[in-house]
């Protein structure tokens, strides 16, 4: 009995050896003209915001723009950026670096790895510099959009000829926003071991010893919040009602504190801050003769105020009082220590 031939075997298919590299090839094609195409409108739309912000009144500009990142970010790096809203606040680097990824193009992270200045409409311009100083910027759909900067181990200089700043150094500079519900949004704001300039005020309180800040606080009526700088902003806010609901807060300097625990706030058509503040104070008299003494304060008026928190500090050191801003004076008690904060020049 013979055995049947076996039919010869197929010949591979060449088609399936290759295929996965086509549909790789494929892919790799598809997704670069996904990104150029992403590049492209990254320029169109920073062009087209530009643009609406010149027509606003405020000026922008820098010196080179190369966007990068191929292929799974988005990489915006300018040289020599400067913004300039109209009432006169500036801010300028040597070079700015963004990035963000291709799944959330809306969640930036923007960092100034050479420093930057920012520049005050009376005071002039500060030189910044760190370790780190980056910010955040995503959900530009809601009011306010979030926003978080980072600072650690800065120092700040301010240009020949401009005048003081508050902090010539601190370990760590934060500051928050946040959309929250019902038209709020939410402001967050910690400075650690900052170091207070000796020629001024705080120095004065603190000596050779850090100051630190902190506040937690909520604004109403965030929808309001808008305009072409920073004045006309606050004015339509607080038309419309926009008041900020003081969570938590206060500033150590030295041995001396000043913290908030509860308040209202708003500004009044003047460009001052109104409203009212429970705060506690520590070594409240100390404080408020040095005010005296370096002349922010009347030396009558400092030592009228240091005779109401000493009084109100019973056994302790930590006296409870009340901040008044109205028409445009700020009150501790009953007593008129000067003019309420102001948040804008008024024109």
């Amino acid at each position: 009995m013979s055995l049947h031939d076996l039919p010869p075997p197929r010949k591979f298919r060449r088609l399936g050896l290759y295929l996965p590299f086509i549909l790789l090839l494929l892919a790799i094609v598809a997704w670069s003209g996904f990104w150029l195409w992403a590049r492209g409108q990254a320029e169109t739309r920073m062009d087209a915001a530009v643009a609406d912000l010149k027509s606003a009144g405020y000026q922008v500009s820098w010196k080179d723009r190369l966007i990068g990142g191929y292929p799974f970010r988005m990489d915006v790096t300018l040289t020599e950026p400067r913004v300039r809203e109209p009432s006169g606040w500036g801010l300028e680097a040597p070079s700015l670096e963004g990035e963000a990824y291709m799944h959330a193009l809306t969640h930036w992270i923007v960092a100034a790895p050479q420093g930057l200045t920012f520049v005050r409409p009376v005071g002039g311009p500060v030189a910044v510099k760190g370790q780190l100083i980056r910010a955040s910027l995503s959900d530009f759909d809601k009011r306010p959009p979030s926003f978080s900067f980072e600072g650690v181990k800065l120092t700040f200089a301010p240009a020949p000829g401009a005048q003081p700043f508050a902090l010539s150094a601190a370990d760590r500079v934060e500051f928050h926003l946040r959309a929250g519900p019902d038209d709020q949004g939410g402001v967050f704001a910690k400075v650690d071991n900052g170091k207070a300039r000796l020629s001024g005020l705080l120095g004065r309180i603190a000596g050779d010893k850090p100051i630190s800040i902190a506040w937690n606080s909520t604004l109403s009526k965030m929808s309001a919040f808008t305009g072409s700088d920073w004045p006309s902003a606050v004015r339509r806010w607080a038309d419309a009602g926009g008041q900020m609901t003081v969570r938590d807060g206060g500033l150590t300097a030295g041995d001396a504190l000043i913290g908030a625990k509860s308040g209202t706030l708003g500004v009044s058509r003047d460009g001052r801050l109104s409203g009212v503040l429970d705060v506690s104070l520590r070594q409240a008299p100390r404080a408020l003769g040095a005010m005296g003494e370096t002349g922010v304060l009347p030396p009558e008026t400092a030592h009228a105020a240091a005779a109401v928190a000493q009084a109100r500090q019973g056994t302790g050191d930590v006296a409870r009082a009340t901040l008044d801003f109205q028409a445009g004076q700020t009150t501790l008690g009953p007593v008129a220590i000067g003019p309420a904060p102001r948040v804008y020049e008024s024109r």
